[in-house]
């Protein structure tokens, strides 16, 4: 069964002191975010993002383990990002990495919607439990 998670959350990206840019247009980021509403934790990840002559063009890669409490369930799981800025017109999937969901998150799939609405983040995740985790969770 599907569900939906909501809520907002905070994100810091640093850029990467450890590694130099790979050149001028490649730079690593570090991502660390805090969640708050349906999701109750903390997202720690890598980025690369590609920035191009254009203004309003670029692209990233992510992963970011995710480690809290969904749905009451604790333990964590990794979303893969993929994004594209084409002239301002954005394209991005967020999924959860399969079989990626550790504890009580074990077997979580999904999707997740990032918006940025007045200064604020939010997420929209679509979720599920396959049935192995939830034979596990009511053990």
């Amino acid at each position: 069964m599907e569900r939906q998670a909501r809520g907002t959350f905070d994100v810091i990206l640093t850029p990467s002191t450890a590694d130099p840019p790979v050149n001028a247009a490649i730079e690593r980021m570090t991502i660390s975010k805090r969640y708050f509403g349906d999701i109750e934790g903390a997202g720690d990840g890598q980025m690369l993002t590609a920035l191009t002559a254009v203004t309003d063009s670029a692209g990233y890669v992510a992963l970011e383990r995710v480690t809290g409490t969904l749905a009451g369930r604790s333990g964590s799981f990794i979303l893969q990002h993929s994004g594209t800025l084409n002239r301002g017109s954005q394209e991005l999937s967020v999924k959860v990495v399969p079989d990626s969901g550790t504890d009580e998150l074990e077997g979580v799939s999904g999707t997740m919607i990032f918006v940025r609405a007045d200064g604020r983040h939010s997420y929209h995740f679509d979720y599920a439990f396959n049935d192995r985790s939830s034979t596990m969770a009511l053990r």
